[in-house]
């Protein structure tokens, strides 16, 4: 005898007909979905019975992903796409389904890392991505240190985006679902300059098989770490280095907040006990601006309030490639 549970649809069948159509029209992350669908739970639960997947089935894919050396963060993302997947079905009475085996389910908080290099790791780092054999990948890559900017925020780009007037690269729309520009150094815009347009192609970085962006650096990227000897660098620590070597260069919060497009300023203060010596130095030419010119003089000024700092100042990295 046939039960509902018998002839519910693979997980497999109800993510690729149902599940990704749905969220493709409202989600923009929904590559990301599929990416981590793919990767983490189909080689498990693909060809299972939705219906028939139970809370082992879940665990059965959290621990296939922390003997991988997966972060709880990681493996809570892949859980939310999930908790999402099966509450659509439950909504849209997918034949089987009766509840949510991800409800609640959790590996614990997402820690907020924050690696930062040195610049000795850095030069290794770019020593790496120059001599690399995946040449898209690597200047993809290097133009993330360079410019701090999101992943997709360049392997999305378009070169109808660069305007080398105003040395900026459009983001028409960002993480936050507004644009932005992400402002580009000499070495940046070096570094666009020195590539070969693939002709009618829009994209500044596209895959040499498809044409279209890379979905993920995966791959590359952890071949370029491991030869640079940096094998627990994320790609996304890119983007603190490039915040971490601006304030350790004297650059305010507030511009590097403009600089990495955070709206709000408590996102930057993460990088806030990274600049003592800019405090100290801050403090120390108040002290000499109300107190030294004033005994000088034998006698005490009102202070003269300096002029305000460029809101774009042209930023130049510590470094830069060879």
């Amino acid at each position: 005898m046939n039960t509902r549970q018998d002839q519910s649809p693979s997980f497999g069948a109800f993510i690729t007909g149902q599940y990704l159509p749905n969220v493709k029209c409202f989600k923009r992350s929904w590559r990301t979905d599929e990416s981590l669908l793919r990767i983490h739970v189909f080689p498990l639960l693909a060809t299972r019975l939705i219906g028939q997947i139970d809370l082992t089935g879940i665990i059965s894919v959290v621990c296939r992903m922390q003997e991988a050396g997966y972060s709880s963060g990681s493996i809570n993302r892949v859980l939310a796409v999930l908790r999402r997947a099966f509450n659509l079905a439950l909504k849209w009475r997918v034949c089987g389904v009766s509840g949510n085996p991800v409800s609640g389910l959790s590996v614990g908080p997402d820690i907020l890392r924050s690696r930062f290099l040195s610049l000795e790791e850095a030069h290794r780092l770019i020593a790496a991505l120059q001599a690399d054999e995946n040449r898209i990948a690597a200047n993809a890559i290097l133009l993330l240190l360079l410019t701090g900017a999101r992943r997709n925020e360049i392997t999305h780009a378009k070169w109808d985006y660069v305007n080398w007037g105003s040395k900026t690269l459009f983001v028409p729309v960002s993480k936050t679902g507004r644009p932005r520009m992400i402002a580009l150094s000499r070495s940046a815009i070096s570094l666009l300059q020195a590539l070969q347009r693939s002709p009618g192609n829009a994209y500044i970085f596209p895959s040499p098989i498809t044409g279209r962006p890379s979905p993920s650096l995966h791959f590359p990227w952890r071949r370029i770490k491991r030869r640079a000897g940096l094998p627990g660098l994320r790609l996304h620590d890119l983007r603190h280095s490039f915040a971490s070597f601006l304030v350790n260069g004297e650059v305010s919060l507030y511009v590097v907040q403009q600089l990495l497009g955070h709206v709000n300023f408590r996102t930057t203060q993460r990088y806030s006990h990274l600049m003592p010596e800019a405090l100290a130095k801050a403090v120390a030419s108040l002290d000499a601006h109300l107190l030294g010119a004033g005994r000088a003089r034998g006698r005490e000024r009102p202070a003269e309030c300096p002029l305000p700092p460029r809101l774009q100042p042209q930023v130049e990295p510590a470094f830069a490639p060879a």
